[in-house]
């Protein structure tokens, strides 16, 4: 598999690094790099001082920074013969392959023991195919033959060697089927870890004392997860010869070696950019218009002539307790919009419909996948381009899975239809601008250069009518209060509070702390005891303040207010009456009024707001799509005609005091006048949301 020059140029580093270790220490072989100026340029903010492991000064420990879809773990496959030609002495290596969840664990042991996986290829190349791989859960099985003649690896989570205490772990534990890794170990070998028995101390034969005697290759994934001190004790334990990172989001100080930047993956056609952001007012409209985004693809991919491909919505049901479950969404798709069920597939805790499934496979017939969080790490398809929130999208778990999902370009080509070469997100939202921003944020946080971003983003004004009813927002108030913490203990809280609460130094070396989203009473007290006690006070008036002027932009609604409206009512033979007891009282048709709508009562303008992310060199911007840049959503939609529309529309608006076969019929008249005469496409999102207006009826 031929790697792309970023990924060349990332090894190279590594290799640079490695060999200057060899013979003048990692210190000094790091801060070397750092003096070349276009590697320092490369660094940007992450560019800072070499800091050895305290427990392993002399060990070489650095972070390779890729964003999403960079190839991370394909390039971790290569790093392995990089170490072994610059550092480590043995022709054949040990490594160990950590991941931070067993999901990434399973997928990533899979992918290393398919001898056809570019993975595994990529190890078979530079040892011969002497390569042999093993679960953390079955270390049992390692022979001694099999350290001394292959290149082993064994793959395991962070979790499972990182403990305060090793009693009760297997990893930790003796296992006699060890025995013959230990023959001729003396038992007083410093850093083994030993047992009594009959008076007398003995080395354990376990997992954890056969990687300190072999020093293996670290490799971790997704470091980012990794930066505590059990980490670092465990590091200790398993005594490594050298120790490579891997993230997109890395710890300043993790001794980041180079810097992949996202333009570079954009150049290289790896991710589909720019991302068409477009929010809705219900999350029906949202699933609607993601339905017909999906077609408008399918059709492009269809006439595409370079490789097959298979658009996928990816869609975010709620959790249990809230309203639009996985299983309301999937009944929604079956009733409401005529998915056949044959074509989703859910994957939850509960249930993994695609376990097993290859979604590359033109066999395949899955086109929606449904999930909550389950896709969030470690779930790899470029066929999916489109995904669909029901929740929150400003939640960092939905643009997380927004990102990393959909982003990832088929085949690392570009395609001849541009609607192809970019992935869509449909929302719904009550905030319009803000999850674009919101996006932009996480985007910054998952490997996107945030240089001059924010002077790069661009809005322009979109051609919306205005209204009483039209989106406005206002800006929410924030909390910007100076006070003193250590770096570490300003990492240690954002790693309890989350995204609560952001820090950022000033000039004189303090730390000012801004508070972006609400602050709970429970977060500023962990704050406010991570304070000096001078400064709690002053900080606790400030988040007094705070919380009182966030409470005063909250609307009515957002203040759990209810809105009451008056009843209707209607004046018969001099005396007022409710309008609905009128009209179960006197008989009425709706065949006796038009079913003419005009544009005026009914038109497909403002079903959404559309945005467009994207890189503009360095600097990432968006802005409100124009109408004529609009993906055109007028594509046939499978399963739908008028007839199924007219059945469901007479579903959903049926009355009890009108007869079915006439509001069917009035319905169907409406829809052939929209669709023959006015040329308005059964596709089109707005149809789930027909109203008259101020018809005549």
């Amino acid at each position: 598999m031929e790697l792309k020059e970023f990924q060349k140029d990332t090894l190279k580093a590594l290799a640079d690094f490695l060999k200057d270790a060899r013979v003048e220490g990692p210190k000094a072989a790091c801060e070397k790099q750092l003096h070349d100026p276009d590697r320092k340029r490369r660094l940007g903010r992450f560019a800072s001082g070499y800091r050895p492991l305290q427990e392993l000064p002399d060990t070489p420990y650095v972070c390779l920074r890729l964003p999403t879809g960079g190839g991370k773990t394909l390039l971790s496959a290569y790093s392995v013969s990089v170490a072994r030609e610059n550092w480590i002495e043995r022709d054949y290596p040990l490594v160990l392959w950590l991941t931070p969840t067993n999901t990434i664990r399973l997928q990533t042991a899979e992918a290393l023991k398919n001898t056809r996986h570019p993975y595994r290829q990529a190890l078979d190349d530079k040892f011969e195919g002497r390569v042999r791989v093993f679960d953390i859960a079955d270390f049992t099985a390692i022979r001694p033959q099999d350290l001394r003649d292959n290149t082993c690896v064994v793959i395991g989570t962070i979790q499972t060697l990182r403990v305060d205490k090793t009693e009760g772990r297997k990893v930790y534990a003796h296992n006699e089927e060890l025995e013959p890794h230990f023959t001729g170990i003396p038992d007083n070998r410093p850093g083994l870890e030993a047992y009594e028995k009959g008076g007398a101390t003995k080395i354990k034969f376990s997992f954890a004392n056969l990687m300190h005697v072999h020093r293996p290759l670290m490799i971790v994934d997704e470091a980012h997860n990794a930066m505590t001190g059990l980490t670092r004790e465990m590091q200790a334990r398993v005594n490594p010869a050298a120790i490579i990172e891997f993230t997109a989001t890395p710890q300043l100080q993790s001794n980041i070696l180079y810097n992949v930047r996202a333009e570079e993956l954009k150049r290289e056609e790896m991710i589909k950019l720019p991302i068409v952001l477009a929010e809705h007012r219900t999350w029906q409209a949202a699933v609607t218009a993601a339905i017909a985004t999906r077609a408008n693809l399918a059709a492009k991919a269809a006439a595409d002539q370079q490789a097959y491909i298979r658009p996928i919505v990816l869609f975010q049901a709620q959790p249990k307790d809230e309203e639009v479950r996985v299983d309301v969404l999937k009944k929604h798709l079956t009733e409401n919009e005529s998915v056949p069920e044959a074509t989703i597939a859910v994957a939850t805790g509960d249930q993994r419909d695609l376990d097993g499934l290859n979604l590359f496979d033109p066999a395949t017939k899955i086109e929606y996948v449904i999930t909550v969080e389950a896709l969030k790490e470690g779930w790899d398809c470029s066929f999916a381009y489109v995904f669909c929130s029901v929740s929150n999208i400003r939640s960092a778990t939905a643009v997380e899975q927004l990102l990393g999902r959909v982003l990832r370009m088929p085949y690392a080509k570009r395609r001849d239809a541009p609607e192809l070469n970019k992935a869509y997100a449909h929302v719904s939202e009550t905030e319009f601008a803000t999850t674009a921003k919101a996006l932009v944020d996480k985007l910054v946080l998952m490997g996107f250069d945030d240089t001059e971003a924010a002077e790069n983003i661009e809005t322009v004004q979109g051609e919306f009518d205005d209204g009483l009813f039209v989106q406005r927002s206002r800006p929410e108030p924030e909390l910007r209060h100076t006070v003193s913490l250590a770096r570490e203990v300003a990492i240690d809280l954002l790693t309890e509070i989350g995204g609560a609460v952001q820090f950022e130094p000033t000039a004189d070396g303090r730390t000012a702390n801004c508070i972006a989203g609400p602050l709970s009473e429970e977060h500023e007290n962990i704050i406010s005891r991570a304070l000096p006690a001078h400064e709690r006070s002053g900080f606790a008036a400030a988040a007094r303040t705070y919380r009182y002027e966030r409470e005063r932009a909250l609307s009515p609604a957002q203040r759990g207010h209810a809105f009451i409206a008056p009843r209707l009512m209607i004046v018969v033979q001099g005396e007022l009456v409710f309008a609905d007891e009128f009209f179960e009282t006197f008989d009425w048709s709706p065949l006796d009024y038009r079913a003419l709508l005009t544009p005026q009562e009914f038109d497909v303008r403002e079903t959404a707001v559309e945005f467009e992310i994207d890189l503009d060199g360095r600097a990432i911007r968006y802005s409100v799509l124009s109408e004529q840049d609009r993906l055109i959503l007028d594509a046939p939609v499978e399963g739908w005609d008028r007839v199924n529309l007219s059945v469901w529309l007479d579903r959903e608006i049926r009355q009890p005091d009108i007869p079915t076969t006439q509001m069917l019929r009035w319905v169907q008249d409406a829809l052939t006048h929209l669709v023959v005469q006015r040329g308005l496409g059964i596709g089109t999102p707005p149809l789930v949301g027909l109203s008259g207006g101020e018809s005549e009826m």
